[in-house]
């Protein structure tokens, strides 16, 4: 496909639905282009007032490009003005990371015209030896295949468009090796795991939230971002129209991941049942409120750290928040759901995605179908079959889960520890001027210590109201 003469613009549909005018009005003293732009809800329009805004600035022929722009240059412009206006906060700055953290300090030093492939190709050698720039102490040196790969995709994406743009002829990104794409491993609760999970869950009130994660498949942002008139108990469905996360710091409501997130999801009565009697406890719009100020949804970060305590003291092994959205399509999958419906579910953008990332639950079903028909063809009932993988079947004599009582602590009430076989220690921690104060206790036993604390806590709160 040919380029765009100089002058003459462009138009793109943006992700928010409405379509986006940018032309170049000029360059300035390092060679980078300075942009105008329109919007409107309709391409036809957008053309239109793209058209006006070129007559009444008399665009004049490009000038050329300075020689002194190096690649950070422009990739910072590119991001700046033809990729960020498209993306969601929380993407913005995934991308801006990746940008300024890696690229820039790396390969941005060389000028744009002579950038080749081998330079690239030593940048992504680098970052797969030496490129974690944090936590390198517990998770090593290198970057991951997946995070190689995005890098990628951004010069990739930076340099086309300087192709487009006529600063260069080609794109030397185009004839890079990459790491292979693969999917990691996908970690799921076994059925006996579920269970205990949802026991110790219901013993610290949090039952509702984590099963209903597990009924839906719901990403953790798009769960805490539920209100009440997102739930049709008649049509017996809810809608995922908003998430929630943290940008630059704060808690932030934002529409869906993509397009596919905004979504129905069908419940099964058990779920309904349980969402109608968690309502009548409930006054707030939000599903899941903040315990702090029920007028704003939980903070993401609290439930899973959360999820961890509870795993913990049930006995699970350790997974991520987003792995119990893993385990409800694994479930998926073994009950039936065909990969249509299920990434209709999921919110994924193609089915595609839903094969790759469990591929290993749709290799277990092929195998057994193969074998199911392997039978039909000798003629031998599945019934004559005795199943052979007993380990996720609890054994009918084990004991009833018991949920770990008193773990969790109330909001205010400070925390208590053992220090050694006489000593243990009670620490409060009021917000004192925007910053925590710490006020400790000693005792020779756990109960000295905590009526220590007690006393503590009412002797500082005195105090601070005072103030």
């Amino acid at each position: 496909m040919g380029r765009r003469k100089n002058g003459t613009g462009g138009v793109s549909h943006r992700k928010d639905g409405r379509w986006e005018g940018r032309v170049v009005i000029g360059y300035d003293e390092k060679g980078l282009p300075k942009t105008k732009n329109v919007l409107a809800k309709t391409k036809g329009e957008c053309l239109k007032k793209l058209k006006a805004l070129k007559e009444s600035l008399e665009i004049e022929e490009k000038p050329k490009y300075g020689k002194n722009m190096t690649f950070g240059e422009w990739i910072d412009f590119w991001f700046r003005e033809f990729c960020s206006p498209q993306l969601k906060d929380t993407t913005k700055q995934t991308y801006g990371y990746r940008i300024y953290q890696q690229i820039i300090p790396n390969v941005g030093h060389i000028p744009l015209a002579e950038l080749k492939t081998n330079d690239l190709q030593a940048f992504y050698a680098h970052l797969k030896t030496d490129g974690r720039l944090i936590r390198r102490e517990t998770n090593g040196t290198s970057l991951s295949d997946a995070h190689i790969r995005a890098i990628h995709a951004h010069c990739n994406a930076a340099l086309n468009k300087a192709v487009e743009e006529g600063l260069i002829v080609s794109n030397p990104a185009s004839d890079c090796k990459l790491p292979p794409k693969h999917h990691g491993e996908v970690k799921v609760l076994t059925h006996e795991e579920m269970h205990r999970m949802l026991v110790q869950a219901k013993a610290e009130g949090l039952f509702e939230l984590f099963f209903l994660d597990l009924s839906t498949g719901l990403r953790r942002g798009e769960l805490l971002g539920l209100q009440w008139d997102d739930v049709d108990f008649r049509k017996k469905n809810l809608h995922v129209r908003r998430q929630v996360n943290r940008v630059d710091g704060k808690l932030a409501v934002n529409t869906p991941k993509t397009k596919r997130s905004a979504r129905p999801v069908p419940l099964s009565d058990f779920t309904l049942y349980v969402l109608a009697e968690y309502k009548k406890s409930s006054s707030g719009k939000w599903i899941f409120p903040s315990p702090v100020n029920p007028d704003n949804p939980r903070e993401p970060s609290s439930v899973r750290k959360r999820l961890s305590d509870i795993l913990e003291r049930a006995g699970c092994k350790h997974v991520r928040f987003h792995d119990l959205r893993h385990t409800f399509a694994t479930m998926a999958l073994e009950n039936g759901i065909d990969i249509k419906t299920l990434a209709e579910i999921l919110g994924h953008n193609t089915v595609a995605t839903t094969i790759n990332t469990y591929t290993h639950s749709t290799a277990e079903m092929q195998a057994a179908a193969a074998q199911k028909i392997d039978r039909a063809i000798a003629g031998v009932e599945a019934a004559e079959e005795e199943p052979t993988d007993t380990a996720d079947k609890p054994s009918e004599e084990a004991p009833a889960f018991v949920p770990t009582e008193g773990k969790y602590r109330k909001r205010g009430t400070g925390y208590v520890k053992q220090l050694s076989a006489n000593c243990w220690q009670g620490r409060y921690t009021p917000r004192v001027d925007g910053k925590r104060v710490s006020y400790n206790v000693y005792g020779a036993t756990e109960a000295e210590c905590e009526a220590k604390l007690a006393e503590k806590i009412k002797e500082v709160k005195a105090e601070l109201g005072r103030m």
